[in-house]
């Protein structure tokens, strides 16, 4: 519930990250209407704690159980224990189970979900089933288990953080959804883009997250590289929109100033431009159903220069063809596609596997297994941790 002077309260899951901190640069700016009253985050403990005493959030948590022995969380024990000799309800918690409480908690009326992988679909659904407003980064939640969310959202509960959800949001507003003909998910094409196979066998880790146009976490500005980030979009556009796989086109628009489109029944399009920055999804996402100051300098069209288009290249970049089969069938293969995904990224960036490895070893596993209906958290984390085991195993080290 907002609070007795109407400021929105928010819970930021992943608040050390990209998306995290932009969140909290927003939250500065409009420190009048929000207020963060949790914070959770992963490993890097050292930030989460500054984070707390600047914004004096009382409700932690931190992902890594391991954590809860280490000295390092010291200086987070003494900011609880301050705000609790203050006569402020606080508390630190560890592990996954945490940060799933904070996801309910009852003081907050938002939930930012900016945890990375498929740890934040949990919180997603823990979120949504407390009656939140779920403000949406994790790709992994719908993409794993859209089936599972969708029935406890509504439009106005569930918020995309996402540049190309975002627009096709608020193309939408107003507008009859039966009238949409498709949506058109555009793409910047990566630091890649027009390179061939032959071209990509000795990429680098460190190239790779050379992104010509956003400022993203590592483990996202790879799939960008390798098109899987717009293949995780195309499966969340799906359950959102309700719209068929065969109405979801990808287009790469280099510039990213087009951040997607909606095309109608009559041939109209409607087109949602911005400034390459988060901040403006994410705090469209808080403000809704207002629009606030811009938290960042408008698109300047005097200087912005043409509007190219392509259309994506699916055998160079084989994860969007991955990720369009996995949609298309449905039930557990997008969790067994994301979570040979986030192993095989996880091994690129390490230099234990090549960066065409990636697709590789997302096929190879998506091969072995036998889609099934999605029914329950429980299974899809018993089959991601299948796939996971699977995706070691087909790494070409």
């Amino acid at each position: 519930m907002a609070d007795k002077v109407g400021k929105k309260s928010i819970a930021v899951l992943g608040s050390t990250g990209s998306i995290g901190q932009q969140t909290l640069d927003v939250v500065r700016q409009h420190a009048d209407r929000l207020e963060i009253v949790a914070l959770a985050a992963n490993t890097r403990v050292g930030i989460l704690e500054a984070q707390a005493r600047e914004q004096g959030v009382a409700h932690l948590a931190l992902g890594d159980e391991g954590l809860a022995a280490d000295p390092a969380a010291s200086g987070l024990r003494e900011h609880v224990a301050d705000c609790a000799g203050a006569g402020r309800e606080a508390s630190l918690c560890f592990g996954a189970a945490g940060i799933v409480e904070l996801a309910q908690l009852p003081e907050a009326d938002i939930v930012v979900n900016a945890l990375v992988g498929a740890a934040g679909l949990r919180a997603s659904y823990a979120a949504l089933k407390a009656g939140k407003v779920l403000a949406l980064a994790n790709k992994e939640s719908l993409v794993v288990g859209g089936d599972l969310l969708m029935p406890l959202a509504t439009p106005q509960t569930l918020l995309p953080i996402d540049s190309e959800h975002g627009a096709i949001y608020q193309c939408l507003l107003g507008e009859d959804p039966r009238e949409v003909r498709c949506l058109w998910l555009t793409a910047s094409g990566g630091p890649f883009r027009g390179r061939s196979a032959d071209e990509l066998r000795d990429i680098t880790p460190e190239e790779a997250l050379a992104h010509p146009t956003w400022n993203m976490g590592a483990k996202i500005t790879i799939d960008s590289s390798t098109l899987m980030n717009k293949g995780l979009e195309m499966i969340e556009a799906h359950h959102l929109f309700a719209m068929p796989y065969d109405r979801i086109h990808v287009l790469v628009q280099p510039q990213s100033a087009i951040h997607s489109m909606v095309e109608f029944a009559d041939g109209s399009v409607k087109a949602h431009l911005g400034t390459t920055d988060m901040r403006i999804p994410i705090q469209f996402a808080l403000s809704y159903p207002e629009r606030w100051e811009a938290p960042v300098a408008p698109l300047d069209f005097y200087t912005l220069g043409s509007l190219d288009f392509a259309a994506p290249d699916t055998d160079t970049f084989r994860c969007l063809y991955l990720a369009r089969i996995a949609g298309e069938a449905g039930g557990t293969l997008p969790c067994v596609m994301n979570a040979a995904n986030e192993v095989a990224v996880a091994a690129f960036l390490a230099h234990e596997a090549s960066y065409l490895g990636i697709a590789a070893c997302v096929e190879a596993v998506m091969e072995q297994h036998d889609p099934a209906p999605a029914e329950s958290l429980e299974q899809l984390e018993a089959v991601d941790a299948w796939a996971r085991q699977a995706a070691h195993a087909s790494l070409d080290r």
